[in-house]
């Protein structure tokens, strides 16, 4: 259930950077929308991977956490924000994954 939590809270990581990437996009009310969007995302983020540390190594959890968060981000730029991609980028992408799920591999819990 930890593991769930930490996934979660990594996606809420991508979330915030979602809405402030958006934020940055916009101007007026529109900004602070994305902005409270963004706050809300940072809050519950911090919060799950606070919850997922009470039983998981921290940093275990928080290498998972970034990686998540990380990958996301990366996914989020290049599909919705247009980011440039090529060979390297794509690369280093997958070994970040294949590091996350070494971590949770050789994890005891």
């Amino acid at each position: 259930m930890n593991w769930i939590i930490l996934i979660i809270a990594g996606l809420c990581e991508v979330g915030f950077t979602f809405c402030l990437g958006k934020a940055k996009q916009t101007t007026g009310i529109t900004t602070t929308a994305w902005m409270i969007g963004f706050f809300a995302f940072l809050t519950l983020s911090m919060v799950l991977l606070y919850k997922a540390i009470q039983a998981l190594p921290i940093g275990t959890a928080y290498a998972v956490w970034t990686g998540i968060g990380a990958v996301g981000t990366v996914l989020v730029g290049i599909f919705i924000f247009k980011e440039p991609t090529d060979f390297w980028r794509i690369f280093f992408i997958i070994t970040l994954i294949g590091s996350i799920i070494g971590l949770k591999v050789v994890s005891e819990h």
